[in-house]
């Protein structure tokens, strides 16, 4: 789009705009305001609004706690659930040091590094995310609940499924801010629902699923209900991911794409596919951040826990739906809606390129379903498994220098401190489980 400065300003005055948003993400996705009268917007876009970095965590401490937002034009839309008199609006920032230079805590600067190295390269990366998420009920208190608001399943419709309406409000909002929603529906579990948007280049992609969760959670709220991305909210049932589709193109051609190839995939479309099953074990830390994010990486309910690829199969890793063409993709299945978007594109792009520049080739495509296998015939096919926990993902995340550099040493120290901390509270706490499997007995 290019928007310049001058026409978010005219643009701004022509929707009687009274507030501004000046949005960004923390190192664990978390969105984060900075709310301003319209009469800073020039003084916005010029990048001279500071906040305090030391109150956002992972960012920076106290001694070194003035940060600059510098506004992306490009992202100035309008929140349509305001009235039109005294509209608010937002932009998403990247963030700066005061001296003018990047600040290297930044997820989007982050992002935009692993842009910039794939089109030094000759390439650009389209990704399209597939986020899940449960809504349930809120008690007299509002405070969420487990109480999923139905019973419906896939792709089920009312009278069932109660949720409906929020859904279609989140998707009437979503187009109202620009949006392209490609499919909406209900999902496996009860309460669990699914809001496709259409594929954008990697920078537009992170924004929009930075955006579309605070838009969700929003309209949920208005329905009296909570909508949550936690990847594994009930035992027993299927929890949330965030298939990711990814292709690299040059120019307008799909660099993925080659008729005359296997499976008319391109020697880089293989390379890129054997890049992200090398780096799996160490991108997971990122792409399922969370102590919960483990328990749906399990077998047995549609998660991808083993380290495969195939073309029709979801059992592995990467699948490669049947597209080609200008759609040929290869679909990351791993992650989940709560990872920060930036990064888990940024190192899905770093892991992917790096099986490129390397040349690296995949093991044979894994056409039989993985989790009906025995653990001899997978050591037999060489397939391995993700990381069982968030200790497992960390350590081998430590031990691989591609995703490190695509963190970053602040984000990775930063990051690597709260995980641990949040392994170690969880570690140590008592649960549930443990009362009722053991008390009584010893």
């Amino acid at each position: 789009m290019g928007l310049s400065n001058e026409e978010v300003l005219r643009m701004a005055d022509e929707m009687n705009v009274k507030f501004i948003r000046l949005q960004f993400t923390d190192i664990f996705g978390i969105l984060k305001n900075v709310a301003i009268p319209v009469s800073q917007l020039p003084k916005a876009l010029e990048g001279e609004i500071q906040f305090d970095g030391s109150s956002i965590e992972g960012f920076v401490r106290i001694e070194e706690s003035d940060m600059n937002l510098k506004p992306d034009p490009d992202t100035f839309v309008l929140f349509p659930w305001k009235p039109k008199d005294g509209a608010v609006a937002r932009l998403i920032c990247d963030i700066y040091n005061p001296d003018g230079t990047p600040f290297t805590g930044c997820p989007r600067g982050q992002l935009k590094k692993a842009i910039a190295e794939a089109e030094k390269m000759g390439y650009s990366m389209n990704a399209g995310p597939e986020a899940e998420f449960f809504l349930f009920h809120t008690d007299a208190d509002g405070r969420p609940t487990l109480v999923t608001h139905d019973q419906a399943g896939y792709f089920d419709l009312t009278p069932v499924d109660l949720g409906e309406s929020a859904r279609r409000d989140m998707v009437m909002t979503l187009t109202e801010m620009g949006f392209e929603i490609e499919a909406s529906h209900h999902e496996v579990a009860p309460g669990q629902h699914e809001i496709d948007f259409k594929y954008n280049n990697a920078l537009a992609t992170a924004d929009n699923l930075a955006t579309f969760r605070f838009v969700v959670r929003t309209v949920a709220q208005m329905h009296g209900l909570h909508a949550s991305f936690m990847p594994k909210p009930i035992f027993g049932i299927n929890g949330s991911g965030m298939h990711t589709h990814q292709s690299l193109f040059k120019g307008d051609q799909n660099a993925f794409y080659d008729p005359n190839g296997p499976y008319e995939l391109s020697k880089e479309c293989l390379s890129y596919i054997a890049g992200l099953l090398e780096h799996a074990p160490a991108f997971t830390a990122i792409t399922n951040p969370t102590v919960n994010s483990y328990k749906r990486l399990v077998p047995g309910y549609e998660a991808p826990v083993y380290i495969a690829w195939s073309q029709r199969n979801r059992s592995p890793l990467v699948r490669i739906p049947a597209r080609r063409g200008l759609g040929t993709r290869v679909e990351l299945r791993s992650p989940d809606p709560s990872c920060n978007p930036y990064l888990a594109l940024a190192v899905m792009l770093r892991a992917g390129l790096d099986g490129i520049k390397r040349k690296l080739t995949p093991p044979e495509p894994e056409d039989r379903n993985i989790y009906a296998m025995t653990l001899e015939e997978r050591a037999q096919h060489n397939i391995n498994s993700l990381p069982g926990s968030l200790e497992e993902a960390l350590r081998e995340l430590e031990k691989d220098p591609v995703v490190l550099e695509a963190l970053g040493e602040h984000i990775w120290d930063r990051f690597r401190e709260a995980k641990t901390i949040e392994w170690n509270l969880y570690r140590t706490q008592v649960h549930q489980w443990e009362i009722e499997k053991y008390l009584a007995n010893f």
